[in-house]
């Protein structure tokens, strides 16, 4: 079992959920992020997911976009992504994933990307914009170097998309609770529910809500 499966399965065993928590990489600057993650750890949340910047951030909102458009104007290189992981990996014991964009996988080598996360004590990635059937590529370094491959579902997906999500995913399905960009939200869209509920129908062991999540009551809806 993954270190992500397992401090997913290791915070339902204490009757509760895992917090899993984001920050962008290299905002304000790269050393400023990597504290931010270990104080953020430090902290409590199960799992990090750190963001590397990038110049299309399709899914984003205004908050993340500024953060990334800063990042990028301060100078990020892709091996910052790995920086990153590496010290924030050393200096605690919660999982890291990285949340990217599948282009700048695509350009850095799939294979090099696969290995240089690996060698980094990294996690696993969570890639919003690829889905399993245009992945092979993925699927077989994640196999090959132990990295869980973490896939979208949202409440558009049709019965087939989300059980192919479910076969292929590791680590937990990452559960969109609404359709649109990244952000603060008044209410959540009861669709999250129902979408979890049919990945469950398919077989998800885990299913984790993400986007719009923004203050207690929304977790306390999440975890109902």
């Amino acid at each position: 079992m993954s270190a992500v499966a397992t401090a997913i399965d290791a915070a339902r065993a204490e009757g509760r959920g895992a917090l899993i928590g984001y920050l962008p990489i290299g905002y304000p600057d790269l050393q400023t992020s990597i504290e931010a993650a270990v104080t953020l750890a430090e902290a409590g949340v199960d799992i990090l997911e750190l963001g590397p910047p990038y110049s299309d951030p399709v899914m984003d909102g205004p908050v993340i976009q500024e953060a990334t458009n800063a990042a990028l104007q301060a100078g990020f290189r892709m091996r910052d992504t790995f920086t990153a992981v590496r010290e924030v990996s050393a200096r605690t014991d919660v999982p890291v994933l990285v949340m990217t964009y599948w282009n700048p996988v695509v350009q850095y080598g799939v294979s090099r990307y696969a290995d240089d996360l690996s060698a980094a004590g990294g996690a696993g990635l969570i890639t919003p914009d690829i889905t399993p059937d245009a992945a092979s590529d993925w699927l077989a370094e994640s196999t090959r170097t132990g990295l869980d491959r973490v896939f979208l579902a949202a409440p558009s997906s049709t019965d087939a998309r989300l059980e192919m999500i479910v076969r292929e995913t590791t680590g937990f399905v990452y559960t969109v609770s609404t359709m649109g960009i990244t952000g603060e939200r008044a209410q959540l869209d009861a669709a999250a529910r129902a979408l979890v509920a049919r990945l469950r129908e398919y077989g998800a062991e885990r299913a984790c809500v993400g986007i719009g999540v923004s203050n207690a009551d929304h977790v306390r809806s999440v975890l109902e």
